[in-house]
């Protein structure tokens, strides 16, 4: 994926579900939350694998 697409995914997946609960504050800052800390996951995975090898 991407760089910055778990963030656009947190992002639309917590607009949904806020829309569906009728909370999208609370749904919305969870989806960037989520997103972004699943992007710093994968940068951090990535630079591991690199200095591994």
């Amino acid at each position: 994926m991407k760089k910055g697409m778990g963030t656009a995914l947190g992002i639309a997946i917590g607009a949904a579900i806020g829309v569906v609960t009728d909370n999208i504050g609370l749904w919305l800052s969870l989806g960037i939350v989520f997103g972004v800390s699943y992007d710093a996951m994968q940068a951090k995975k990535g630079t591991k694998l690199k200095k591994d090898t």
